[in-house]
């Protein structure tokens, strides 16, 4: 085993036994504890949360790609704008309104609010976003663990089933909150410590957007010498509607996703529910 491989091994049983320890000593006994960490997770710990839901396989991975590998990196910011202009959505129509309500499900909120037909369906819509979201979280989950820990796709999405229900079953929504603040910890440093050295290679500047900026010119003339669009050059893939209207979907979507709105029901007000999503 090479040192690389030593090293990543102890670095994974290491974030993953985090995990589970802090899921055991959140551990809850009430249903309210177990559905949404008793609606008293303070604002700045529940952002966090939300921010590691965020920060996902989708796009701690996929962004990435589409972005880096578009013909010019505004055809792939459409998913960067419409994944983030939803949690806008959220906190200005939905968060208050469903931390006001108090129940634990957005299905109750619907079915109190309209009728049992409206709820059904909004049950089925939420088992059916739960299941495709995993699906493609899940491979990602296998990707990466076949990429790090040498094992088959299938191994790795085992390996972080085994681990996501240990600390989901112990803890309960409060286990899983604070599980996701230490993941956020881990995946902010892990996309600014890259960034953070590739601005400072390639400009000197320590801080990526200003770095960036600095080479915007650069970029544009290299990928014109390549054939193909300026970086900044917007609409040469995707027309303006289009890209509007892809936007607009992907936040919709975002708004729409059963583990993101559940954020909300934990926070600890109808404020502290705004506070979380800025």
């Amino acid at each position: 085993m090479s040192d690389v491989q030593l090293w990543t091994l102890i670095f994974v049983g290491l974030s993953f036994s985090t995990y589970i320890y802090i899921a055991y000593a959140s551990r809850v006994s009430t249903t309210s504890g177990f559905y949404i960490a008793g609606g008293g997770i303070p604002a700045p710990a529940n952002g966090a949360a939300i921010a590691a839901d965020w920060m996902s396989a989708a796009s701690f991975i996929s962004l990435a790609g589409i972005v880096a590998f578009s013909s010019n990196g505004y055809a792939g910011s459409v998913y960067l704008m419409g994944w983030t202009g939803g949690y806008v959505l959220l906190a200005l129509l939905l968060a208050p309104y469903l931390r006001k309500f108090g129940k634990y499900t957005v299905p109750d909120f619907v079915g109190d609010r309209y009728s049992e037909t409206a709820r059904a369906v909004a049950v089925v819509s939420a088992i059916v976003v739960s299941f495709v979201y995993v699906a493609g979280q899940m491979s990602g989950v296998g990707l990466v663990f076949q990429r790090f820990l040498n094992v088959d796709t299938t191994t790795g999405v085992v390996i972080g089933m085994v681990v996501v229900f240990l600390y989901a079953v112990l803890g309960g929504m409060k286990g899983i909150t604070w599980t996701q603040v230490a993941q956020y910890s881990v995946l902010i440093i892990a996309y600014l410590i890259p960034a953070v050295a590739i601005s400072v290679q390639l400009t000197g500047i320590p801080v990526p957007q200003i770095g960036f900026g600095q080479i915007i010119a650069e970029l544009d003339g290299l990928q014109q010498d390549l054939g193909i669009a300026a970086y900044t050059e917007a609409f040469t893939q995707t027309n303006r509607l289009n890209m509007v209207l892809i936007t607009g979907a992907l936040m919709f979507g975002t708004a729409g996703l059963p583990h993101v709105i559940v954020r909300f029901y934990t926070a600890k007000s109808v404020r502290a529910a705004r506070y979380s999503a800025l």
